[in-house]
């Protein structure tokens, strides 16, 4: 039977919490201020949970903004599909909430559902349309998922379904790929990552995207804009506006981090989830906007 995901619904499911509540082996050893994660994808086979399992029960943090795209209703909408590991996924969301982290969710638009409950709480996780956060530098970074800013989704849904379609058929060619590669001792490899990259158009969208955000950011004051929504990890400096893209956990398994004096940091969590390599980090007092 097709279910229409929902958050009540998801509360639902998750009222047996099944994850042992003993400790883990590296339980704690990412500790930072706030931190940054969108496109997780629940609820599709492309979804990297038992990596996302492993980032968040490493993590320890005071703040953690899910910039949307969390759960992929239009997936869901398809055809159902909601494993174990998912529900771990969640379930270890809500329980950091309960144990004192401040979980803020920034709906997007394969969540879009969740837009209806907006300035609500769902098991300690508010639900906002967009929001500010001041780092330990009182810099100020407008926080959104960031599809607002998709003229595909503003102006032609139906064409961001067939895209959606093929990004997840994609996805699935490069599962059947790394598969084989892991059968040769070849490290993981993102064909859709490397599309991306590669094919002009694509390169071009991303920078049109990434620039139309942070002119955003500025209109609003603010000296920098962290969100999700294009599945590509960046952070850099767009005409004196701080452009942070945390990435996704499908392609790139990366977050966004801030320590305790104020420093961003892109983690890669793909390069060795024992010991989390920074990707890319602006010291302390950097992208302030003029």
């Amino acid at each position: 039977m097709q279910r229409e995901p929902g958050l009540p619904f998801i509360a639902d499911t998750l009222a047996a919490d099944t994850e042992p509540p003993q400790p883990h082996a590296g339980e704690g050893r990412l500790r930072v201020r706030s931190a940054w994660i969108s496109d997780l994808h629940l609820g599709t086979p492309g979804c990297q949970a038992a990596a996302l399992l492993d980032f968040l029960r490493a993590l320890e943090c005071e703040t953690l903004y899910l910039v949307g795209d969390i759960i992929d209703g239009w997936q869901l909408r398809r055809q159902w599909f909601w494993p174990q590991s998912h529900n771990d996924v969640v379930q270890k969301l809500l329980r950091k909430a309960r144990k004192g982290t401040r979980v803020v969710f920034v709906p997007g638009n394969h969540d879009e559902f969740a837009r209806r409950y907006v300035d609500l709480n769902f098991g300690g996780v508010d639900v906002v349309a967009d929001c500010l956060h001041v780092t330990a530098d009182q810099r100020v970074l407008w926080i959104t998922h960031g599809d607002h800013f998709d003229g595909v989704i503003q102006c032609a849904k139906w064409l961001a379904y067939v895209g959606d379609w093929a990004y997840e058929l994609t996805l699935r060619i490069n599962r059947h790929l790394n598969s084989l590669r892991a059968r040769l001792g070849l490290p993981y490899w993102s064909l859709s990552r490397y599309l991306k990259l590669k094919v002009k158009r694509a390169v071009s969208y991303v920078s049109e995207f990434e620039t139309a955000v942070a002119r955003e950011a500025r209109s609003r004051g603010a000296h920098g804009v962290v969100c999700g929504h294009i599945h590509h990890a960046e952070m850099r400096m767009i005409d004196g506006v701080l452009y942070a893209n945390d990435g996704d956990w499908v392609e790139s398994l990366t977050a966004l981090v801030e320590h305790a004096d104020g420093r961003l940091e892109l983690v890669d969590w793909s390069q060795d989830a024992h010991a989390p390599s920074p990707a890319q980090a602006l010291p302390l007092g950097a992208g302030v906007a003029a």
